[in-house]
């Protein structure tokens, strides 16, 4: 399985996760482990997924990564074969590429992270996956896709490009607290699986995730309560005779209802306070200027 990927540690929070792309169909299902406050591996070359598993546990039972790195490969007689890089809750990294690893195969560590490849178009690819990840600001979802990216601008894989995914865990990060999924998205068979990816995290982003800053809210008064109303308007939420000077009860109950047919239940729990995300109210603006070409605010 020719593939390049790095796994890292948040260490402002403890998110862990990998980011993959690969000449193989469906590497989501293959490289990438994860569990909250546990651990991240990611199996690839002539993969043994295994690995995923049984490292996840040995990692639970409070083994560092170099001692779960060390039992997986003493109880595998094709360990040459076979690269897996670890990073454990501490930020402790491990990993191994085998000599049997067909070329160019190798891996960049740094603090909290670990890059690899195999089937590369050289040393480069791991290397500026590497310079990107540690220069890149923003969390570790930013930091892994810059990686990624970096890393495909050197040559990536030199077969191509087919699927890629990225991973991140975070306890109760999944949809409504309910597993620890915070980041699950892959793009199976693609011709641009990296750019593919991207688009998919950016949907995934602003649908589920909450990672805007305070500064980002907008109070719902003046004109943009006058343009939300207009926009619920045209869009079918509001009757024309409910459009008020003022936000109203009404025109929330439209807002709300409206977030709830795209999904943004997330980003809704600021509505009581009479505010909105920058990044909703642009996207409904865009919305509404879809459906109206020529009109504009």
């Amino acid at each position: 399985m020719s593939t390049f990927s790095i796994v890292a540690r948040d260490p402002a929070n403890g998110d862990l996760g990998i980011i993959v792309q690969s000449k193989f169909p469906c590497v989501g299902s293959v490289v990438p482990w994860a569990k909250a406050g546990v651990g991240a591996i990611a199996i690839q070359a002539w993969a043994n997924v295994s690995y995923g598993p049984r490292g996840l546990e040995l990692l639970e039972d409070g083994l560092t990564a170099t001692q779960t790195l060390e039992d997986l490969l003493k109880h595998d007689e094709g360990f040459q074969h076979r690269q897996v890089g670890i990073v454990d809750a501490d930020g402790h990294v491990a990993v191994h590429t085998g000599d049997a690893c067909m070329e160019w195969a190798g891996h960049v560590t740094g603090k909290g992270f670990s890059c690899q490849g195999n089937i590369l178009a050289g040393e480069t690819v791991v290397v500026d996956m590497a310079a990107t990840f540690e220069m890149t600001e923003g969390d570790l979802l930013d930091k892994l896709i810059a990686a990624l990216k970096a890393g495909q601008a050197a040559g990536g894989d030199k077969r191509g490009m087919q699927s890629a995914a990225l991973f991140v865990v975070r306890k109760e990060g999944g949809y409504e607290g309910g597993n620890d999924r915070y980041v699950d998205v892959r793009v199976d068979e693609h011709p641009s699986p990296i750019e593919e990816l991207e688009r998919i995290f950016k949907i995934y982003d602003m649908t589920l995730l909450s990672r805007e800053a305070p500064t980002s809210l907008i109070e719902i008064s003046g004109p943009v309560a006058e343009q939300l109303q207009l926009i619920l308007r045209d869009l079918g939420y509001l009757d024309a005779a409910q459009v008020k000077d003022a936000w109203h009860s009404t025109a929330l109950h439209a807002l709300k209802e409206w977030t709830n047919t795209e999904n943004f239940e997330n980003k809704a729990h600021v509505y009581e306070d009479g505010q909105i995300w920058k990044s909703v109210l642009e996207y409904i603006t865009e919305q509404w200027r879809k459906k109206n070409s020529s009109a504009s605010f």
